[in-house]
Order: C-alpha cells, then structure tokens, then sequence
C-alpha cells in the first residue's frame, strides 16, 4: 500500500510561532512512518514558506532557545491550479524541484494567519484536503467577540463580559472603564483573536485597567473584557464524527491552579510550577453528560468539521464555556492529546485519525 503524503505546516505569522513550532515537533516524532511520507514546511514569520528539516528536535520546546522557522532560501511552490497537485520547491540558488504529489495537508498553525480561516481559504481554492476545521469554523473559533455570539444563540452559557475596540479606548476610555467597573473586579482583558493566552491580563482594581488593555490591544485591535469566573476549569478535546457519525468528545481534564493567577503561557508550555493538567478530571456522571452535550453542541454551533479543544469552567450553578480552541496545542505536555489518551486513544492513533478525517471530510 503506497505511502500517504502529508504536506505538514507549521510555524507563521503569529505570535504563537514558537507554540507551532513545538507542536510539529510532536507530529514529526511521533507520526506513523510505515502510513505516511511527510513534507515538513515552515512559514517563517514574514509568511515565507519553506521547505524544512524532517527533523523533531530541532523544534522541542527549550525556555533558554525557543524553536522558530529561519528563512533558509527555499520556497514551496503550491499547485498552479486545482488540476493538480504536484508541490514544487526552489532552492536557495534558484533551481526548481518536484516534491510529488501530496494527499493531504495537516496545518498546525496557532493563532491569525493560520488558524483563523485565512490559510484553510488557500488550501480550498486550492482544492487541498487538509485536516481541521474550514474557513467559517475556524474564522469563528478564533475569534471569540462572534464566537460568544454564536455560542449565547446555541443556548450555551458564556461569560457576562464586552468587548472594547482599540478606537473605543483611544476616544471614550472613560465609558471603557466604566462598562469594567460595572463588571466587578477581578476581570480579565483578553485579545478577542489570539491563543495561547499571550496578551493576557487578570485585572484587580480600575488602577490595573490602562496597562492591561495597552497589552490586550498589542495583540488585536478589539478585547473582551469580562468576569473573572470562580470556578473549576475543565476542558475536553472534540472530533468531529466519521462516516455521517456524532461529533465525539473525550474524557474531560481539569486544570488545577495551585501557584499562579490563571492558567498563563508559561504553565501552558514551558511546565512552569503552579499548575496541574488532571486528566480524567473528577466530576460525576451526571456533569460529564452536561459537558459532553454542551462541547458537541458548541462545536457543531461554528460549523466543527476537525477538532477542537473545549474549555470550560464549572461553576456553582453549572458549566460556563470560555471558549472553542480549533487547532490546541499538540505538545507532549498539552491537554488535548492528555485528554483522548485517557479516552483510549493515543498520541500516534490521534495523528492517524485527524488525517484520515481530514480525507474523508467535505467542507
């Protein structure tokens, strides 16, 4: 049986560069080499893509060098058209080569200019299959502003909260201020689309109020500004059904918060002290049956065709989702492969079913 061409990208414009980075470097170690042939391309963060290293340890996660795609000189050559799909590259002297036909591309990307709509638009035009969500799912996901719209319409909680643009808070930061105050404080100042929680900022008082929007708005040019929930995190990982079949949703996780003030960048990926990732996380049948209705329904409500990381906080009057992750991270130390592992599937099998969901999904 002919091996699978997996075109795998990663990298990108984005401030979660170096999380995509680490990701493939998971994909790289532990995909199946007797299924598939893979293609490593990295976008470096002026948006080149290039043809990189099949090589996972050139992308682990080190706090001291973080991994990132450096322009080598290369380029990938996408198919011309539809009619094809034959990837090209040219070298660093300018000489032209054929890298075959590929049957799927598996972008790993975090963040705008990957995970929200704008390549999966290429890769169909391009008449690409390609693993995760498509353009309106992924569009939605990434920003969480229309996500809670979507999600308020589906019947599922959300956080009280508003959302505050750039030009808002340049001409009337005063009514800004205000709408917060009126919110309670603590509250949490986030960029409506980016990930990783990078621009991040839990607010304690008005006085915190200026320095956390100058932070969230580096990032986006509009953040959500909304109550700090007192309550359990708890997350699922989230497939979308084969064959016609229901969307499926993993053992639910909890993220345990000991040491720091919420779950930040650093606990997230560099296994900073102060947080645990407990999976499967206890609660009663009766509650998972709840979580498990709301993930699918959540994900179904933007359109899910992939996967997707599902976060919620469990409160005294029940769950509150906080958003719809639609391409989590992958690491080693990562909830979402943590969570279907539990639920029977392993890391390699994940990879395994996520390509041949993408192959068989119609968009």
């Amino acid at each position: 049986m002919p091996l699978i061409t997996v075109a795998l990208l990663f990298g990108g414009r984005s401030s979660e560069h170096t999380i995509s980075c680490a990701t493939a470097g998971g994909v790289l170690a532990a995909i199946d080499r007797s299924k598939y042939r893979v293609i490593p391309i990295g976008i470096t963060r002026a948006g080149a893509f290039t043809l990189e290293d099949d090589d996972a340890a050139k992308f682990v996660l080190d706090p001291a060098n973080m991994p990132q795609i450096v322009d080598n000189g290369s380029r990938i050559l996408w198919p011309e058209s539809s009619a094809t799909r034959e990837l090209r590259f040219m070298d660093a002297a300018g000489d032209t080569h054929s890298l075959g036909d590929i049957d799927i591309v598996f972008p790993i990307l975090h963040g705008p200019m990957g995970e929200d709509g704008s390549l999966q638009g290429m890769l169909e035009l391009l008449d690409l299959p390609y693993v995760g969500d498509g353009v309106l799912a992924s569009a939605i996901g990434m920003d969480k502003h229309y996500a809670k719209i979507v999600f308020s319409h589906a019947g599922i909680p959300v956080a009280p909260g508003f959302t505050a643009t750039a030009r808002e808070w340049i001409n009337e930061p005063d009514a800004v201020a205000g709408r917060a105050e009126a919110l309670g404080w603590p509250v949490f100042v986030k960029p409506a689309r980016a990930g990783s929680s990078i621009g991040v900022t839990r607010v304690a008082s008005a006085a915190e109020l200026g320095a956390a929007m100058a932070v969230g708005l580096a990032e986006d040019s509009k953040v959500l500004i909304e109550v700090a929930i007192v309550g359990r995190e708890i997350e699922c990982g989230v497939l979308g059904g084969r064959g016609g079949e229901a969307t499926r949703v993993s053992l639910p996780g909890e993220i345990v918060v000991s040491g720091r003030s919420f779950y930040d960048f650093d606990a997230k990926y560099l296994d900073a002290p102060g947080i645990d990732l407990v999976c499967p996380a206890s609660i009663s049948p009766e509650e998972f049956a709840v979580l498990r209705d709301l993930a699918a329904r959540a994900f179904d409500a933007i359109g899910g065709a992939g996967l997707a990381r599902a976060d919620f906080f469990l409160t005294d009057s029940g769950f509150i989702i906080n958003e719809v992750n639609t391409m989590p991270g992958f690491t080693p130390i990562s909830m979402f492969p943590k969570c279907w592992e539990a639920s029977g599937v392993g890391y390699t099998q994940l990879i395994d079913e996520l390509i041949e969901l993408g192959l068989e999904t119609v968009r």
